[in-house]
């Protein structure tokens, strides 16, 4: 089974071009399955075939699952691994049928997406102090994440090249290697150019090596700034603005979402922007701003009242 799975592996990452976290993510599920279902079958891992496994044997682990305790997404996850890991199987004719493929994935709670109201998401971009070069940088970031609607992996990945600040483009690699052009407005230009003519500079000269010169985003020593320098970053500023709940970067993506919907953006062009393939991904965003039209009529309207429960 082993070699089955590496294989698969190979397959994600040179021709469906699978981020590094989805491939540790899948790697992960599928191996705590295979000692699962080793265990069951007393079989030993070299002798383990795809075609030993069934329904009922999946049927087992889903229940061992959810006996354990683990959450409806954690086994939902797991389950979606292994369907795409058969999936592959297919493909390659090395089985005739997914066992996976007849299990239903546990029902789970919608859950909307934490977004900032727009007096949150000003306080939150303005927080930085202007007068270090750090806070330069930061304030350029955070106009840019929330303006561009771009995903944390995006922002990291920037490179000088990749904008156009005379149109107010960026040109952005998303999920799958998949390409698309983000417009950003006025305040983010502004504070990407004020960055780019100074600030980044500084930073630069920091550096020891030559590879990091053409990335927008620098920490302390002039290298490419981390996902995790930008959380820790993000942490900081939210403390500082006294925002009362955890607030993560894919937050102002959520943001930048629901404050182009309220503001009357049609859902097809935010997809386009948000880089989402399915429109189903962006539909959520609309019950995030009915919710908000729902309680905004609750409170202002003099005959909204009360619905009496019996």
């Amino acid at each position: 089974m082993y070699s089955y799975i590496d294989n698969f592996i190979i397959y994600l990452k040179t021709e469906k071009n699978a981020s590094s976290k989805t491939i540790d993510s899948y790697q992960r599920d599928l191996f705590h399955g295979l000692d699962f279902f080793t265990n069951l079958t007393n079989k030993k891992d070299h002798s383990l075939h795809p075609k030993d496994l069934d329904h009922r044997i999946f049927r087992q682990y889903l229940a061992t699952a959810k006996k354990d305790g683990l959450s409806k997404a954690t086994v939902a996850r797991r389950l979606a691994a292994w369907r795409s890991f058969y999936k592959y199987l297919l493909r390659e004719d090395i089985v005739t049928e997914s066992p996976a493929a007849k299990l239903a994935n546990p029902k789970q709670p919608k859950r909307l997406p934490v977004f900032l109201d727009e007096n949150e998401a000003m306080l939150l971009v303005e927080a930085p102090d202007l007068s270090t070069a750090f806070g330069v940088r930061d304030r350029a970031l955070l106009e840019t994440l929330y303006a561009g609607g771009l995903r944390i992996n995006e922002l990291v990945s920037l490179n000088i090249q990749d904008m156009d600040l005379g149109t107010g483009i960026l040109r952005v690699m998303g999920k799958r290697s998949r390409e698309r052009l983000a417009p950003i407005g006025s305040e983010a230009i502004t504070a990407l150019t004020k960055y780019l003519k100074k600030a980044r500079l500084e930073l630069l000269a920091k550096s020891s090596s030559k590879s990091f010169e053409n990335a927008v985003f620098l920490n302390r020593w002039g290298q490419r700034l981390s996902e995790r320098g930008i959380r820790k970053m993000l942490d900081k500023y939210v403390e500082q603005v006294c925002l009362e709940r955890k607030i993560s970067p894919h937050a102002l993506r959520h943001s930048f979402a629901t404050h182009l919907l309220n503001a009357g953006a049609d859902l097809r062009s935010v997809q386009e922007m948000l880089g989402h393939v399915s429109l189903s991904s962006t539909q959520i965003y609309t019950h995030v701003t009915n919710a908000r039209l729902q309680k905004v009529y609750r409170e202002a309207h003099p005959r909204a009242g009360k619905v009496d429960s019996d």
